[in-house]
């Protein structure tokens, strides 16, 4: 038992030691403020994923009105005890995901009455690459918002 209990800390540790040089800020991958408030478009393919370009991710369809939307968003993201709220602005919510490692992404959500779709780009705050993470937990978070659509006595 100890034997993989120090195997695991080895792992770790070579990891971070690895990724260490993969990591930057926004400002080092030359970021500016506006491309990091509002622009759903992703700088690096690597650490982030978006709903604007074709790379896989849809957006999130809603029935209703924004309001409504707004409030599956909200009651969605409650539903992941890593993410809290830290903006919700006429039709733009910001929420920041802390990864057990600490690591902090930030997704925003852009919701388009007309359409009736929630378009998003979730990104790592560090770091060049993300390995995946965003893509998962935006594919989850789909998944959770679908359920919750589908569920709400709007649809039915």
């Amino acid at each position: 038992m100890r034997y993989s209990k120090v195997s695991s800390t080895a792992i770790l540790l070579v990891l971070a030691t690895a990724s260490a040089g993969c990591m930057a800020t926004a400002a080092e991958i030359g970021l500016t403020s506006s491309m990091a408030s509002d622009d759903l478009s992703c700088t690096l393919p690597t650490n982030c994923v978006t709903t604007i370009k074709n790379d896989g991710m849809q957006p999130l369809h809603f029935n209703g009105t924004a309001a409504d939307a707004l409030g599956e968003l909200n009651a969605t993201l409650a539903s992941f005890p890593e993410a809290k709220i830290t903006r919700t602005q006429d039709n733009i919510v910001e929420a920041v995901f802390t990864t057990p490692m600490g690591f902090k992404d930030t997704v925003l959500f852009r919701v388009n009455a007309a359409e009736k779709k929630i378009d998003f780009r979730s990104r790592s705050n560090f770091g060049l690459y993300d390995f995946g993470k965003n893509s998962t937990r935006m594919t989850e978070l789909s998944a959770r918002f679908a359920q919750k659509r589908d569920d709400s006595p709007a649809t039915k």
